[in-house]
């Protein structure tokens, strides 16, 4: 993404820390792809040492990761019902994911790589057309009738399927240009206003910095609200592939 230096759109840009190709594919491990695998790292770390000592009585941590476990698990019980329970491990892992990258690009300096509509497509495309696949093993050709609404006459079905279709094949447009434009957007008024303190001074700076504080206290919020709403997302749509209407 094209930016000035020290422009507010900078902190977007992907640099190249080891570059390699493949032929003419250039595969270079970037800042993006680093902030990736530390969110593995730390998701891992969050969840193995917070339950390593498995206590009947669970401290902080453990609490921490129980809570998680059981918000996702209850999303799925809510959306899906029984038959969620076997899609929680990929649920979990969006869910743990998106938060923690979230979280991350939070800390000065960090890089947001949720804040990136070619990785934010990239699972909501994994998760529309694994939804998708889902639906046709679970249903065959009969999915199709997902298409169809019900109740709708048949005349109305020349106007209806062709705007079916276009609502279903939409959703993993919809579903990563939520996710990219909130961080996009929070973290590029997050660096205007951080300029303003810099350039304004200790006394001028002052009503700028309270926005800075009052906007990261929404960011962080947002942080946790997007990687949700993508969460619930994908249980509505796995919901949709088993139970079509």
């Amino acid at each position: 993404m094209a930016a000035e230096s020290h422009g507010p759109l900078a902190q977007f840009e992907i640099k190249t820390l080891v570059p390699l190709k493949m032929g003419e594919v250039d595969v270079s491990f970037t800042n993006s792809a680093l902030f990736m695998s530390l969110t593995l790292v730390l998701v891992t770390l969050f969840l193995v040492l917070g339950m390593r000592q498995r206590a009947l009585v669970p401290g902080r941590w453990q609490s921490m990761v129980e809570i998680s476990y059981e918000f996702v698990a209850n999303l799925l019980r809510d959306t899906i019902g029984s038959e969620g329970r076997k899609y929680f491990p990929l649920v979990f892992t969006l869910f743990m994911f998106i938060l923690f990258g979230n979280m991350l690009g939070m800390i000065p300096y960090s890089f947001t790589f949720t804040s990136h509509i070619i990785v934010t497509f990239a699972m909501a495309l994994a998760v529309f057309i694994g939804v998708t696949v889902l639906g046709f093993i679970k249903h065959g050709f009969h999915f199709f009738s997902f298409f169809v609404p019900p109740g709708v006459s048949v005349v109305l079905w020349p106007l209806m399927i062709p705007i079916e279709i276009i609502s279903y094949l939409s959703r993993p447009i919809s579903l990563s240009v939520r996710l990219f434009a909130n961080l996009t957007a929070g973290h590029t008024m997050l660096k205007v206003f951080a300029g303003f303190v810099v350039s304004m001074g200790v006394i001028g700076g002052v009503l700028p910095f309270a926005f800075v504080v009052a906007l990261t206290g929404l960011e962080l919020l947002i942080a946790f609200l997007q990687a949700y709403v993508f969460t619930i997302l994908t249980c509505f749509y796995i919901n949709d592939a088993l139970h079509l209407h």
